[in-house]
């Protein structure tokens, strides 16, 4: 029989049924299992047989050495933070290391508390949603990479608050190295045209996984299936009539034959008349009815009772809900088992096989009974501890309750809310904003809870859909509706950086009158946006925020004034800053206080950055990444890692940089800065190299995502980078396009004092066009500008600027401004930027016949040899053998045989970089021709193609 299995697996799962078809449905989610990271996703429709092939599945993975560990949506869980995903956590006691697992793991202590002694202590800090989910991803994906190959699987994920798909999202996003991820779910029960894991997912790179969808079982399945259970009596026309009444489904199958077992007619002529006889296609209802009424008084009544609690319950609840007593109870609910209708779960609860199963049973219940029993089940967990508010709401509306549902929905999400489990409680307070005539209090109260529910969302597309439904409602009151128009904006803000998120902050911060600290807020948000085209939007907001707090105002709203403050001094590079930070407080005993002390010390060490006092920075940064881990504020110490690599890279300490920004970007998959400070620095590398086409589009990138946000920096430095390698390749009308809007936003910004790049580049693309007055006259702007600012780097690029500026009948003046730009480069510590101005300063010399040129020409060269800039190398070699140096040791050719000369290795770190082979011309100053006889050599004696050449190098 094709696509069966042995029947000892037969028995060993399901409830006894051999394992039929679906050989192609489980080698993908074998062969995904098996090769780690992967996402498996296995949709159905309702009984079609997903948790078989799960299970199926997990029985071979777990004979390889594979950890399999399974998590169970339920339609009426009580509120526990991610609950799923820590029922499948919770098995994992047995399989822990004794020594070994990482401290972040310690986040899930107080969540899983039979394994706490068996995990690292929960980490301290603030309990933020955002701060309390990242703390959570990290400790999930530690727990589970420290069991070794694993396997989670997630059963029912239609069912999963959105919480738990959040943090199943983030976790796919980034899965630990041998984990492998089964979501099994029934898209008919998902919104329409929602992924079961949101909008936000994309499967990520370098993961492997499958989309299952289970079809029908054939007519042949289900011979299989029926010969394997009946033996004998399984003809041909007894097959044909269970195929005909299961239309394949596996759950309506199972159900015909268990009653066919229980005839025990050993011909099968009277097994079909009986099959024939109910006349229903689907089969199920009758095969389910029909063991229902013959079921014992007690059986029916345990029955009944599992049907109306709808979750499974334990032995002692079923009993009081059905209404008998503990000797009745048990014989009802062994009656159940034996007629196949509930099964014991592996918690030792009691439930039905399938939830067709209960919905087919609480049908069956006449409606005044279902009423009695849901008021019993009421009575029931009222006693129970804790309390189960939810499903206390559930049984409450459906025994015709309403006022008294309205309340206990509110106490329930309330109860969710301060367990932090959220997406419970979003579910609850979706409920109530949904009744027409909820009461102004209790709808102001749920609308702002689950507004701040949505605003720390990972899918920030539809929390903002949800905040625009709620914002919808015109009967929230308007201090309610400005706080939750604040969020929206805030959220807007940070999507793709909208200005439709400022225009709705504003608009709150007139709504918020009778809030002032919510207000003060909202103007403090509304003073970061340099793209206003008013150079004192960003002071006039804070001013008013300033005005608008009373002298009752918290110590954290106070905090978070002050903070925005001292970040626009930094970024005008005001001289009266230093002093202040140095004054400002560093401990507190207000979480949230701590936290926006936090925030403002890190803004200001990016601002230091910016301006070009790079010790500074790095001791802010260290700082404030030591204060975030005592605060608990993990994406605050996420963010300095990455300022750090930022600050690394402009002091050229490039070995290593390209990994560990891949590496922080895997573990920070949500934090959109990552990608585009990568992208800054590849472009940065790929220029210096001389890889014109792979600096362009890494620029092109950080450049889109500049263009829309509201501070100016990044937008400068990306329009510097694209310009200077527009000149580099030749065209300076296209650098001067580049720069000419962009010296528009450093004006409006105004961002003088932020050494951005762009006022020599501006300056050399203005000069190459002939527009020699536009680059004198933002010269001397430049220079008046920066009168009164401490700004190190943004001074070193003037004198850069102002050295290219001097007559060509000076090469001497010019070459004392190179000289004085390189020396401040050097106090600064930006060894790069210094090498830049160095070589300027030797090609000055060399117009003026000094015969210093040649030595400080071969020193940038050796420099740039150091920091690895091959392209920018390259070009100064040029030059020195153009002045008749050489800085090459001078020795005989000799044959390199199979081993790469010095040129090819070379082109081969070019290629590795994605060079092509004009980008290769450009860069060694070499002929088309030349490149091409220099790449087929490196590729001969790699034996390789050019797309693998990174490989063979080793790089």
């Amino acid at each position: 029989m094709a696509g069966t299995v042995d029947q000892q697996s037969a028995t060993a799962l399901g409830r006894g049924f051999t394992f039929v078809g679906r050989r192609r449905e489980l080698g993908l989610l074998l062969a995904a299992a098996r090769h780690p990271p992967a996402v498996v996703m296995l949709e159905g429709e309702a009984g079609i047989g997903k948790s078989r092939l799960v299970r199926e599945a997990a029985r071979i993975l777990g004979t390889e050495g594979h950890r399999v560990v399974t998590g169970f949506c339920h339609p009426l869980r009580e509120p526990q933070p991610y609950g799923p995903v820590m029922d499948a956590l919770r098995r994992t006691g047995p399989l822990l290391p004794a020594t070994g697992i990482p401290p972040t793991a310690g986040a899930l202590a107080p969540l899983l508390p039979d394994l706490a002694d068996r995990l690292p202590p929960a980490p301290p800090g603030p309990d933020d949603p955002g701060t309390v989910r990242h703390r959570l991803i990290q400790a999930v994906r530690s727990l589970l990479g420290a069991i070794g190959p694993a396997v989670l699987v997630i059963e029912d994920l239609h069912w999963a608050d959105q919480a738990t798909r959040e943090l199943l999202l983030l976790l796919a996003r980034d899965l630990p190295e041998h984990l492998a991820l089964v979501l099994t779910y029934r898209a008919q029960d998902l919104p329409p045209g929602t992924p079961v894991l949101g909008t936000a997912y994309r499967h990520p790179p370098n993961t492997t996984g499958a989309v299952i969808h289970l079809p029908a079982l054939s007519s042949s399945d289900i011979e299989d299936l029926a010969s394997a259970a009946l033996g004998p009596r399984a003809t041909p026309e007894l097959c044909s009539a269970l195929y005909r009444r299961s239309e394949g489904l596996p759950l309506v199958a199972e159900e015909d034959l268990i009653t066919l077992r229980e005839q025990g007619d050993q011909h099968g002529r009277h097994d079909v008349r009986e099959l024939e006889h109910s006349g229903v296609p689907s089969g199920l209802r009758e095969a389910i009815t029909e063991r229902l009424t013959a079921l014992s008084e007690p059986g029916a009544a345990v029955v009944d009772a599992a049907a109306v609690l709808a979750v499974p319950a334990t032995e002692e609840l079923l009993t009081k809900v059905a209404g008998l007593d503990s000797e009745a109870g048990a014989d009802g609910l062994i009656d159940a088992l034996q007629a196949s209708l509930l099964r014991q779960t592996d918690s030792g609860l009691y439930a039905f096989h399938h939830v067709l199963g209960l919905q087919v049973a609480y049908q069956h219940i006449p409606g005044p009974k279902r009423a009695r029993l849901h008021r019993r089940a009421i009575e029931a967990l009222q006693n129970q501890h804790p309390v189960p508010l939810v499903q206390i709401a559930h049984h409450t509306l459906a025994a015709g309750d309403r006022a008294a549902w309205l309340q206990r929905v509110e106490a329930a999400a309330d109860q969710a809310i301060a367990l932090a489990d959220t997406g419970t409680a979003a579910t609850l307070l979706n409920q109530l904003l949904g009744q027409p005539d909820l009461a102004s209090g209790p709808r102001s109260r749920a609308a702002l809870s689950l507004a701040q529910i949505a605003r720390f969302g990972v899918d920030l597309t539809a929390s903002a859909a949800v905040l625009r439904r709620i914002l919808a409602d015109p009967r929230l009151p308007e201090a309610t509706r400005g706080e939750i128009r604040l969020g929206l904006g805030l959220l807007v803000s940070s999507l793709g950086a909208d200005r439709a998120g400022l225009q709705e902050i504003e608009r709150a911060v007139g709504e918020l009158a009778t809030r002032p600290e919510q207000a003060a807020r909202a103007m403090v948000a509304l003073a970061v946006d340099e793209r206003s085209g008013d150079p004192e939007h960003g002071w006039r907001w804070l001013e008013r925020a300033e005005q608008t707090l009373g002298p009752n105002a918290g110590d954290a709203i106070r905090m978070t004034v002050h903070g925005t403050r001292l970040t626009l001094m930094g970024l005008a590079g005001d001289p009266a800053l230093w002093p202040l930070v140095d004054r400002l407080p560093r401990q507190t005993d207000h979480p949230e206080t701590l936290y926006q002390i936090v925030r403002s010390v890190f803004n200001l060490g990016e601002a230091a950055i910016d301006v070009g006092h790079d010790q500074r920075a790095e001791a802010l940064l260290t700082e404030t990444r030591e204060l975030a881990v005592r605060a608990g504020a993990p994406r605050v110490a996420f963010a300095c890692d990455l300022e750090l690599l930022r600050l690394d890279a402009v002091r050229g300490h490039w070995a290593g940089l390209e990994e560990r920004f891949a590496a922080i970007g895997r573990e920070n998959p949500d934090m959109a800065m990552v990608g585009i400070e990568e992208s800054m620095f590849l472009g940065q590398l790929a220029a210096a190299r001389g890889v014109h086409s792979t600096a362009l589009q890494h620029f092109s990138t950080a450049a889109e995502f500049g263009a829309r946000d509201f501070t100016a920096t990044l937008s400068l430095r990306a329009a510097a980078g694209l310009a200077a390698v527009r000149l580099a390749q030749g065209d300076p009308r296209d650098a001067w396009a580049i720069v000419s809007p962009a010296l528009v936003t450093l004006r409006t910004a105004p961002a003088w004092a932020r050494a951005t790049g762009l006022t020599p580049v501006a300056v050399e693309a203005a000069l190459a066009c002939g527009e020699r007055s536009a680059a004198e006259a933002l010269v001397e702007e430049t220079d008046r500008e920066l009168q009164h600012r401490d700004a190190p780097g943004a001074v070193a690029e003037l004198e850069t600027a102002r050295g290219m500026l001097v007559p060509d009948g000076e090469p001497l003046v010019a070459a004392t401004r190179f000289g004085q730009a390189a020396s401040m480069w050097q106090q600064i510590g930006r060894p790069y930027h210094r090498t830049q101005a160095a070589e300027r300063q030797a090609l000055a010399l060399a117009r003026a016949g000094s015969t210093d040129a040649i030595g400080h020409l071969t020193e940038a060269h050796d420099s740039y040899t150091r920091l690895g800039a091959t392209g920018d190398a390259a070009r100064c070699q040029h030059e020195l053998h153009r002045l008749g140096a050489d800085p090459s040791p001078q020795r005989g050719r000799r044959g390199y045989g199979n081993e790469l000369s010095p040129r090819e290795l070379e082109v081969a770190r070019l290629l590795a970089g994605g060079a092509t082979n004009h980008d290769i011309a450009e860069a060694l100053f070499l002929s088309q021709r030349t490149v091409e006889k220099h790449v087929a050599a490196v590729l001969r004696k790699l034996g390789t193609e050019r797309k693998d050449v990174g490989g063979a190098l080793g790089d």
